[in-house]
């Protein structure tokens, strides 16, 4: 015979670590961190806008989006054909940051039953205008039921020529730092669209008002993708060295190519492109406007660095705006204020992993 005794598990005494704690970016270095590739044509695997697939002279670029009632939309506010125009534009976006050109496109969902089947075409139905503009082919995907709520999961291929193809990891030290468009319009939307349903909540019979603030809920319900700007660059010989989307902040981006790059950099925060409307409006709310381009997100426009040899390409192109250069990783991270003071520049845009 034996004595029966008790065992724990080794780790019972572990404390477990929280998602919230993580974050999401890092919660996907934890996750990843023992992923390995088998076929030499995986030429980018994680940690970019997109995957980067050899397909001989040019590459398949492939991204996948998952975005969740309640977390990524509010359909107290988010129309239906918005949500699908919106979802479709939000992965395009991840080919464009890849200097690439978008192709076809998955779209999967899980619903539950509180919804028809007139809201899901009203939903296929902005699918199919992005689809459109952007000559992408929808063409395949999943359905499925679901206990509560809606899940969206919108996969994309593009391709793009060997040479052209840009990662996150390109930036050197001296070159120059850009941006398209202007930024923190979305975020700025997304507090009027917030405001307005707050009012709803408290009585019903009120309309929201939204006029004068076309821009702005425009820019939050219905972003683009700058797939001009490939074309752009490409008629007058730029090539980027690094590229991103701006999905999570102007300044979480740059974090990204820094990090990617191996370099730091230095932001002239007088130099942000904003809407001056959304800069007034901003006040109103009492938020320095830099901070909404730096933390706001979901504007989908394009950071990327340039050699400094291509200044005189750049500098008169209106889409195009200088705002700051790379410099050595030891000189750290600075955003330098229009009377001179440096500050470090940290991360504080959307989190998927944050605790609600």
């Amino acid at each position: 015979m034996y004595e029966k005794k008790d065992k724990k598990p080794a780790n019972s005494n572990a404390e477990l670590t929280s998602l919230s704690d993580l974050g999401e970016f890092g919660l996907i270095d934890r996750l990843t961190r023992n992923v390995k590739y088998y076929h030499p044509e995986t030429l980018k695997g994680i940690g970019d806008d997109a995957a980067v697939i050899d397909a001989g002279e040019k590459v398949i670029l492939l991204s996948t989006d998952l975005l969740v009632e309640g977390i990524h939309f509010d359909l107290t506010y988010m129309p239906f054909k918005h949500l699908g125009y919106k979802a479709a534009v939000v992965n395009i976006s991840d080919i464009a940051a890849m200097n690439g050109v978008p192709k076809q496109m998955t779209v999967s969902l899980a619903v539950s039953s509180r919804f028809s089947a007139e809201a899901l075409d009203e939903l296929y139905a902005g699918f199919i205008m992005a689809c459109d503009k952007y000559k992408v082919d929808l063409v395949g995907g999943d359905t499925s039921s679901n206990v509560k709520g809606l899940m969206i999961s919108v996969s994309i291929i593009g391709e793009a020529k060997k040479e052209e193809v840009v990662y996150r990891s390109g930036a050197r030290t001296g070159d120059l730092l850009c941006v398209t468009g202007d930024l923190g319009s979305a975020y700025i939307g997304l507090l009027i669209l917030e405001r307005e349903k707050s009012v709803f909540q408290v009585d019903p019979s009120m309309q929201p008002e939204l006029s004068g603030f076309d821009y702005q809920v425009g820019r939050q319900l219905k972003p683009e993708a700058r797939t001009d700007i490939r074309n752009l660059l490409l008629g007058i010989g730029v090539k980027p060295t690094a590229m991103i989307d701006i999905s999570d902040g102007l300044a979480s981006e740059i974090l990204h190519i820094c990090k990617q790059s191996g370099v730091g950099c230095k932001l002239f925060e007088g130099k942000i492109p904003m809407d001056e409307h959304t800069r007034e409006l901003a006040k109103e709310y009492k938020i320095i406007p830099s901070v909404a381009a730096l933390s706001g997100g979901e504007d989908y426009e394009l950071l990327f660095t340039v050699k400094q040899d291509d200044y005189e390409k750049i500098k008169e192109i209106a889409e195009i705006s200088i705002i700051g250069h790379m410099i050595p990783s030891s000189e750290g991270k600075q955003m330098i204020t229009p009377d001179g003071k440096s500050i470090p520049i940290t991360a504080q845009g959307w989190d998927g992993m944050k605790a609600r």
